[in-house]
């Protein structure tokens, strides 16, 4: 686990410092470093098995890492600090660490027996306590924001994929995150559904919503990021903004994986 607490930085809303994890024997990340300034979109792109997902699932502590530290807006992420050390937060407070991170699953992660709107007030409901009728009416409002101001009362098995995932970020932004993490968003849309939900996180995009994005979607990193991420091997090979390292790449491996997704 981290053993040494973070030096005084510069605000941040996302930093990710010398970050190590290892699944057995596998060593997932190999001293991963992120920094994302409030309101910044970097998109983390590289190949299967790099490293990519395990990424964002230690900056909300779904994962646990076992070196490095991560924050958010200035609060370490799992850990208190205690001296020069630091010590793993009990899980109560982890949660509540949690509701400050959307993270949009690729796989919507949506509950079969609520209806939209159900979907969307469950967390501030039960976890934030808020009035239902307020809840509701910020879930109203918000699907109305992804364009889905019809289908409150719908069930997901009623959704097409791409309408699904619209109410996942729905979800995630109803307990007003300070970050949200993306997941290969589109990654299990069929393709005429993509660009629907690209669209969406375009628009947050421009509203100045913190977020880090996994995907393999160059089009939008390009349009979209202020800094793209090329992940392989557990490490960041290469980073910058998108003219940099999608046209002009510095290194083999990134040139490599942009010649086969391109």
């Amino acid at each position: 686990m981290a053993t040494s607490a973070p030096p005084a930085v510069a605000q941040l809303m996302v930093d990710v410092h010398g970050v190590h994890k290892k699944f057995g024997s596998l060593h997932v990340l190999r001293g991963v470093d992120l920094k994302v300034p409030p309101g910044g979109v970097t998109v983390v792109l590289g190949p299967s098995g790099s490293g990519k997902s395990t990424l964002l699932r230690t900056i909300n502590h779904l994962e646990r890492v076992d070196r490095g530290y991560v924050s958010v807006d200035g609060e370490l992420i799992g850990y208190r600090r205690s001296g020069d050390a630091l010590h793993e937060l009990p899980e109560r407070d982890v949660r509540r660490q949690r509701r400050q991170i959307g993270f949009v699953f690729q796989n919507f992660h949506l509950f079969p027996h609520l209806t939209v709107v159900e979907n969307i007030i469950e967390a501030p409901v039960a976890a934030l306590r808020r009035p239902r009728k307020d809840a509701v009416e910020t879930a109203r409002r918000l699907l109305a924001r992804v364009g889905l101001a019809d289908r409150a009362d719908a069930y997901p098995r009623q959704l097409s994929g791409g309408q699904q995932q619209r109410v996942a970020i729905a979800r995630a932004l109803a307990l007003e995150p300070k970050v949200i993490l993306f997941d290969e968003p589109t990654s299990a849309l069929d393709p005429e559904l993509v660009g629907e939900v690209l669209d969406v996180i375009r628009d947050l995009a421009r509203g100045g919503t913190t977020m880090v994005v996994v995907t393999h979607e160059i089009g939008f990193a390009r349009e979209v990021a202020d800094t793209v991420v090329f992940m392989d091997g557990g490490t960041v090979v290469e980073q910058g903004p998108p003219s940099q390292v999608l046209d002009h790449p510095r290194h083999d491996r990134t040139r490599a994986f942009l010649a086969k997704v391109l």
